[in-house]
């Protein structure tokens, strides 16, 4: 559990996540402008923010109503840019062995622009994934 010096969670954690790319992944996400350097999931007190290449996710914090952890995956559903039919969700992978799916109260864009295309729901490969949990956990109320 991330603490702070005086052993409490942080109220409002931030930081920043990056993605874990599996190897035989690399070349062909970066086709697309999916890199290392391109990607990531931040957090402040207010926003959450997805980079994937060109693609973005944000929403603020509050909208955020539920985390869990996921995978391992079969790639062709996970690497690379996804819609899932399923239920609208996105999915933002460069590997399998791991990821988070984040569920959201209002669904948010993500793989198009503008208002026709919303997702409930939005899965990322991070590298840490145990750690981008413990930064989005509530504070305990109190």
């Amino acid at each position: 559990m991330a603490s702070s010096a005086a052993g409490r969670v942080p109220a409002h954690p931030s930081g920043r996540f990056g993605f874990r790319f599996d190897p035989p992944f690399r070349l062909p996400l970066a086709l697309l402008g999916v890199r290392p350097e391109t990607t990531g999931v931040e957090l402040d007190a207010d926003t959450l923010t997805i980079r994937f290449g060109p693609w973005r996710l944000r929403t603020a914090r509050d909208n955020l109503i539920g985390a869990q952890a996921g995978g391992p995956y079969r790639w062709w559903r996970a690497v690379g840019p996804h819609l899932s039919l399923a239920d609208g969700g996105v999915t933002f992978g460069t590997g399998t062995t791991a990821g988070v799916c984040l569920r959201f109260a209002d669904p948010v864009p993500a793989l198009a622009p503008g208002r026709w295309l919303r997702h409930p729901a939005a899965t990322v490969t991070v590298a840490d994934p145990d750690g981008l949990l413990r930064a989005l956990r509530l504070p305990p109320a109190g």
